[in-house]
């Protein structure tokens, strides 16, 4: 099944009937050639609106956090593929989880087109939780915490919403000590101190 066919599954999927009716297509970034793939939550609202994947002030602090540039962002080295590729809408504290069969359906079936893949970032509980099984530690610090445990498959990391800068002021190792670390490795995979 061609990578086309699988999203062409995902829209034509009766579960997501009301994104396709709305004219809305899954938002997820993949390509055979991707050398790493971001696992996120869910699309927000405004990447809801534009349609590309972290196109809003959380992809601009990933980026950062990553160390590449946009251009190098959405570009066949990286793929995105979310825990839900449609925005789950509002809750009463914030955005509504994942919706949990999205990931159980699809991630198998899209990462079969990408043999490439070294390093898979995982962004958040959902992600972890899904993807770690029951090595996950306690809860989400503990688990970015223990990130060096999870290589070289896998890296844990906080949510880059904006909303989360409590969790980053509570934690300032996370910046100091586990995001240097991602930083080389991405450089790493990508080759990107030889451009």
């Amino acid at each position: 099944m061609r990578l086309e066919t699988i999203i062409k599954e995902i829209s034509e999927d009766p579960r997501n009937e009301e994104f396709t009716q709305r004219g809305i297509l899954p938002i997820l970034q993949v390509d055979p050639q991707a050398k790493i793939c971001i696992i996120g939550q869910a699309p927000g609202r405004q990447v809801e609106q534009n349609g590309i994947p972290f196109h809003d002030k959380s992809g601009q602090t990933l980026m950062e956090w990553m160390g590449i540039s946009a251009s190098i962002f959405y570009s066949n080295q990286i793929a995105i593929v979310p825990m839900d590729f449609y925005y789950p809408g509002k809750g009463k504290t914030g955005d509504l989880p994942p919706r949990t069969w999205v990931a159980d359906t699809y991630h198998k079936k899209l990462f079969a087109h990408m043999p490439s893949v070294e390093l898979t970032i995982l962004v958040g509980k959902y992600a972890m939780a899904h993807y770690l099984h029951h090595s996950m530690k306690k809860n989400l610090t503990e688990t970015v915490r223990s990130f060096t445990e999870y290589l070289p498959l896998y890296f844990p990391i906080a949510h880059p919403s904006p909303l989360n800068f409590r969790w980053q002021q509570k934690n300032p190792w996370f910046k100091q000590d586990v995001l240097p670390v991602l930083g080389t490795k991405i450089a790493e995979i990508l080759s990107l101190d030889e451009e």
